[in-house]
């Protein structure tokens, strides 16, 4: 048979049984009292942290958590499209193709059991290519799964080989995605929670809006940040080191393009989706950022006007609601009409 109680409470039991009535005096001894009333004291408050972590489990705050990783990885990897000017897009262009042109002196690939690129030593690439007066182009990007004999990188110039065991620690590897250097990973996740609450199983169009709120705020974080941060220089201002970042277009199909065919015949999503889109036009400042939003903004049109709704489900869900279904906004109307055909 399974003893009724654990072995600390058995240990306890025989203990306090031994100390019961010793000498003959008939009491029972004051530290076994105390000790009862310190462990009863004890389970309450383990009783009220386990209540605290149940309620941070909450969709609502498993959403927050999330989107924090997401702004805090956007603020320390993408500088601000407003700060000191440095090296522009065309001219990184030119330096990554020229560097391209370089001959391959080198490869690397992987080899073991399929696992995550986790994060760059950014720092320690860099000083490798500087000493050999080499170009380190990474074949892969943080967030990729390796598989066996998979491309890590081309080495393009240099004076000699580059070591591979300091090539191979500079690339961080887990088993699983982290936040670290993947701003695309919260959004995969915020993407995840809103699709599997549009699944005709769970059917909850409001955490899917929920969901959009915080994918909506690092859009709009990421649409003010200069997105080329894969180029890195050495202190001379060399082109060093080239990995794959994603590019706005990227950030949009990502975060919005499963929502809207997942969501299609949802109103509440439609208008919410409708709102986040019309606010990031307004609020990124580059021409072709805004040219790509009014693209998806047209596609999502197409997409409820070929959608299961009828007539007039069509006329609310081209509506704008930052709330999904509860305020309109006449303003959706008239930006619709203004936005052209691609």
């Amino acid at each position: 048979m399974r003893s009724a109680c654990s072995p600390p409470h058995f240990f306890y039991a025989i203990v306090t049984l031994a100390w019961i009535d010793r000498g003959g005096d008939g009491t029972v001894p004051l530290f076994s009292v105390l000790l009862v009333t310190v462990l009863l004291i004890l389970s309450m408050a383990v009783f009220a942290k386990l209540v605290q972590r149940l309620n941070d489990i909450q969709i609502t705050n498993v959403l927050h958590f999330i989107g924090q990783q997401g702004r805090e990885v956007i603020r320390t990897m993408f500088p601000r499209l407003d700060a000191p000017a440095g090296p522009t897009p065309e001219s990184w262009r030119a330096a990554v193709e020229a560097a391209q042109r370089c001959p391959v002196t080198q490869t690397l690939r992987y080899s073991g059991e399929p696992l995550t690129i986790a994060r760059f030593r950014v720092a320690a690439l860099v000083r490798q290519a500087q000493a050999a007066d080499a170009v380190i182009v990474m074949e892969c990007a943080v967030g990729d799964t390796l598989v066996e004999d998979t491309l890590l990188l081309r080495v393009h110039g240099g004076r000699q080989p580059l070591a591979e065991t300091p090539l191979r620690q500079a690339i961080q590897v887990a088993r699983e995605r982290t936040f670290e250097q993947d701003p695309k990973y919260p959004l995969r996740l915020l993407v995840d929670i809103a699709i599997k609450a549009l699944s005709p199983a769970i059917n909850d169009p409001t955490t899917a809006v929920q969901a959009i709120d915080q994918i909506e705020d690092l859009l709009h974080r990421l649409g003010r940040r200069a997105l080329d941060a894969g180029c890195v220089a050495d202190e001379q201002g060399v082109l060093r080191l080239i990995f794959p970042t994603p590019t706005w277009e990227d950030y949009l199909t990502l975060a919005f393009d499963e929502i809207r065919q997942f969501g299609a015949s949802s109103v509440q999503v439609m208008r919410r989706l409708r709102a986040a889109l019309l606010s990031l036009m307004d609020s990124v400042t580059e021409a072709e950022r805004k040219e790509r939003i009014r693209r998806y903004v047209h596609h999502l049109n197409l997409m409820v006007e070929h959608s299961i709704l009828d007539a007039e489900d069509q006329v609310v869900a081209l509506q704008e609601d930052r709330q999904g279904l509860g305020l309109s906004r006449r303003r959706a109307e008239t930006e619709r009409d203004a936005i052209p055909s691609p």
